[in-house]
């Protein structure tokens, strides 16, 4: 009897990994422990049909590493799909550090955590995500050379916020387009949440181009001084899900569309930097349509960050860059048009779309 009960107890605990719900046939989820420096961390590579699995590193202080683990594999897999949809001979990565970056990232902690990509031999190439910066990606050159996004002076394409907020814009006037007629922004209102590195220069455009913007973020020294920069308005009310606008720019962590947000909505566009913005993404993305609010999804408008690091892999020039940057624009509006004709979410035409090149690709190389 003792036995039996042990079983079912350990019977709860089988498949932390494949049995959870953001599990999707990952090819490999690494565990990286190091007792001298505190690093613990998890990387996770999803596909690497197109080509090695690239994707930032994010250092988050977790409240438990289910919360991690969840995270690394949804992030990663939303790589593949990013790299897939713009194009890009790239698979899909993430990498997670558990930890408070302000307090607990160290240099000898970043090495360490070099160190494990390395022992990866390039399957996994790692960038700044969350909680990064550049010179933390120089850190990790030195124990590695599977990484992009280090400074330009150490021969890397430098910091990806301004070409990552330039494709949010491109995704952003696009569904403007589909949705209002016109990708002439003159006084639509946006409210934009989250004003890191790319939700400050997404600010930046949208007021050069004439939007009423508003903005919100739990720091409020950065509201202030963004605010003051730009003429943004501050976001002082009790809900910002039900503010009167007609662009809504999740640029903060995922998940903001959910069961509690998505019928507050008023805004007729989503259109933002963040990853994962859809709570579900199936249940999620058919009430945004069923409601008329059109969705762009982000794993196809933030790109512009991995196509930045993919020009150290493939020495692209920045007017490439840009190029392949802008072309967010005409992607979302295929995306769109493919959406209505099929009596799909945006998310899952994405999806599809993206989808169908990771498989021709497989088919090539079984034919081979």
């Amino acid at each position: 009897m003792t036995g039996d009960i042990i079983k079912a107890n350990e019977l709860q605990k089988v498949d932390p990994v494949f049995g959870q719900v953001s599990f999707d046939g990952h090819e490999q989820v690494v565990f990286c422990h190091d007792k001298d420096t505190g690093l613990k961390a998890i990387i996770g590579i999803h596909n690497t049909v197109l080509g090695p699995a690239l994707g930032g590193t994010r250092m988050w202080n977790y409240r438990n590493e289910w919360e991690a683990l969840n995270d690394v594999l949804r992030l990663s897999r939303g790589m593949s799909f990013k790299s897939s949809i713009s194009g890009l001979n790239l698979g899909g990565g993430k990498a997670v550090i558990i930890g408070d970056a302000k307090t607990q990232k160290t240099p000898e902690l970043m090495r360490r955590f070099g160190q494990f990509v390395d022992s990866l031999s390039g399957r996994y190439i790692t960038a700044e995500d969350v909680g990064m910066e550049t010179k933390d990606m120089d850190i990790v050159r030195e124990v590695t050379k599977h990484v992009t996004g280090i400074s330009e002076a150490k021969g890397g394409s430098g910091n990806p916020s301004p070409i990552t907020a330039y494709g949010v814009f491109m995704g952003l006037k696009a569904a403007a387009k589909y949705q209002f007629g016109t990708d002439n922004l003159e006084g639509k209102k946006v409210l934009v949440q989250g004003i890191g590195h790319v939700g400050e220069v997404l600010v930046q455009h949208l007021t050069e181009n004439g939007a009423t913007v508003t903005i919100s973020d739990i720091n409020e020294q950065r509201l202030h001084d963004v605010g003051s920069k730009y003429g943004a308005k501050i976001f002082t009310g009790t809900d910002l899900y039900s503010a009167d606008v007609d662009i809504y720019a999740p640029c903060a962590l995922g998940a903001t569309i959910n069961d509690d947000t998505i019928d507050k909505l008023k805004a007729k566009v989503i259109a933002g930097a963040a990853n994962n913005q859809l709570a579900n993404e199936v249940k999620h993305g058919q009430i945004l349509k069923e409601k008329g609010i059109l969705y762009a999804p982000d794993f196809l408008i933030n790109a512009g960050g991995v196509i930045n690091v993919y020009s150290e892999l493939e020495n692209l020039t920045k007017a490439q860059v840009m190029e392949k940057t802008e072309n967010i624009y005409n992607t979302a509006l295929e995306i769109f048009d493919f959406s209505d004709k099929n009596n799909a979410t945006t998310h899952a035409a994405a999806l599809s779309i993206a989808q169908k090149r990771i498989d021709d690709r497989k088919k090539e190389l079984q034919n081979q």
